[in-house]
Parts: structure tokens; C-alpha cells; sequence
């Protein structure tokens, strides 16, 4: 299911699509979806490093890093494969075999 973007004259929610037009059918606001496209801006995500980092990379944990709320430890040296990159302070959604699901900061891991 594609989301259309809220028209940007009177933040309607109804918008929708016509051949390469985005249409507001409250207003009558019509706008290209290149410029739509082009509006929304992917932050660039760096590692300890600075290489940028996007979705599905692997990427090697740099420093020992204590779980919250658990007596387990994520290791230096643990390889995270296929990461996906998400908006916050614990940047990298991420799945750790032995360990699950968990969030890291990209200021933790070098890109593999």
C-alpha cells in the first residue's frame, strides 16, 4: 500500500494520485511527485569511522555493550547483518543471533 503525502497548502490527508501529479481534492492544490520525492530527506547515518551506513549493511560491534535490563553482553567483534536504519538516538534496528531483536547507536559499530 503506497502512502501519499499530506497536500502542503492545507495539510489534508485525502490526497492522492493523478498520472505524475499528487491532487488535493479540498483545495484543488496540485504538485509533481518528483518534487514530493525530493522533499524528503533520508538523514546520513555514520559509523564510529564515518562511513555512512544505509539499509541492509552488515556492520562489526566496536566496543563491549552491557544490555539494559539483562545480565548478557553484546561482545567486540559481533558481526550484525542486514541492519535497517531508523530515526533517534539508538539509530540501527537490528537482529543479534544468541542475543534478538535490539537497537544500537551507529556510534558503536564499523561498517564490515
Amino acid at each position: 500500500m503506497s502512502t501519499t503525502p499530506k497536500c502542503p497548502q492545507c495539510s489534508s490527508e485525502y490526497t492522492y494520485e493523478d498520472g505524475s501529479l499528487y491532487v488535493c481534492p479540498e483545495c484543488a492544490h496540485e504538485w509533481p511527485m518528483v518534487a514530493a520525492e525530493a522533499s524528503v530527506e533520508q538523514p546520513v547515518v555514520r559509523d564510529a569511522f564515518g562511513a555512512v551506513l544505509s539499509d541492509g549493511d552488515a556492520v562489526t560491534v566496536v566496543k563491549d555493550l552491557k544490555i539494559k535490563g539483562s545480565s548478557s553482553v553484546v561482545k567486540v567483534g559481533t558481526k550484525v547483518r542486514n541492519i535497517r536504519l531508523i530515526e533517534g538516538d539508538h539509530n540501527i534496528d537490528c537482529k543479534i543471533d544468541g542475543i534478538g531483536a535490539m537497537q544500537l547507536k551507529s556510534e558503536f559499530v564499523k561498517k564490515a
